[in-house]
């Protein structure tokens, strides 16, 4: 079912959790054991979760001996090549703690757009969940261009939630929430609850994350979570510590309200 509400998050059939980059790599990467930890739970319960990952290419920044995110589209590429291969080893290491098996989906823009490769994404996602499969995408950087790019990966996760008809979207970062301005400023308060339509006038919104080794910030989150709303799926944003609590229903991080109208399916049932 799509939750109405954080409390209904627990009962959420098919969920999908996007981390950024500057969650999961370099100093932080011991985050990903308590990442993983949170969805084999959500797992665990039966719920169907798909995890979009950034950070192949700062997994293997030091790797390749640079100092910061390469600016060529060549280095990035072959930096996406080694990187994307450790960070899936991390993830399946840390899943093996659960019995549980990845699969490694990478898109590019193109695979969305046009009818037959967005076709057979879905076909090739629904039958990685049928089989009890935890999904882990990433942006195909090996081989796209900056022409046919996703831009980010929070665009990327709101397009797979569409693609799969998830019912929620929990958009992951190193900020606990959206806030009224960027939250190191006086008088930042947080934005708890976000109405489907809601435009969100007077609040000021960086485009540009804390970190510095992804391409996201507060602007990218916002417009992912429209897409995804608008799609009829509810979204989370908070930060990656409290992704338990966010997949438990706790009142933590910003709610986007889903569209109001919405086709009922199979998965619109409570978990058993």
């Amino acid at each position: 079912m799509t939750p109405a509400s954080r409390s209904e998050i627990p009962a959420a059939g098919r969920i999908v959790v996007k981390v950024g980059s500057s969650s999961i790599s370099g100093e932080n990467a011991e985050q990903i054991g308590p990442l993983v930890d949170a969805l084999a739970a959500a797992h665990a319960r039966g719920a169907e979760i798909v995890l979009v990952s950034s950070g192949a290419i700062a997994t293997a920044l030091p790797l390749l001996s640079l100092d910061g995110r390469p600016t060529d589209l060549a280095t990035q590429q072959a930096a996406a090549a080694v990187g994307q291969n450790v960070l899936m080893w991390r993830y399946q290491t840390s899943l093996d703690r659960y019995g549980v098996l990845a699969g490694q989906v990478l898109l590019t823009a193109g695979d969305l757009e046009h009818a037959t490769p967005r076709s057979n994404a879905q076909r090739a996602m629904d039958r990685l969940l049928a089989l009890r499969i935890l999904p882990i995408v990433n942006e195909n950087d090996t081989v796209a261009t900056h022409e046919i790019r996703f831009g980010d990966n929070d665009r990327l996760a709101a397009l797979v939630a569409e693609l799969i008809g998830a019912d929620l979207l929990v958009l992951l970062s190193d900020v606990d929430a959206l806030y009224t301005k960027p939250p190191h400023l006086d008088g930042a308060e947080r934005i708890a609850h976000v109405a489907y339509g809601d435009e969100l006038a007077g609040v000021e919104i960086g485009s540009v994350g804390r970190a510095g080794v992804g391409t996201g910030g507060a602007e990218t989150k916002v417009s992912a979570a429209r897409i995804a709303a608008e799609a009829g799926t509810s979204v989370l944003i908070t930060a990656t510590p409290l992704v338990a609590e966010a997949l438990a229903g706790h009142d933590i991080g910003t709610w986007f309200d889903p569209a109001p109208a919405r086709h009922t399916t199979e998965r619109d049932t409570p978990l058993a």
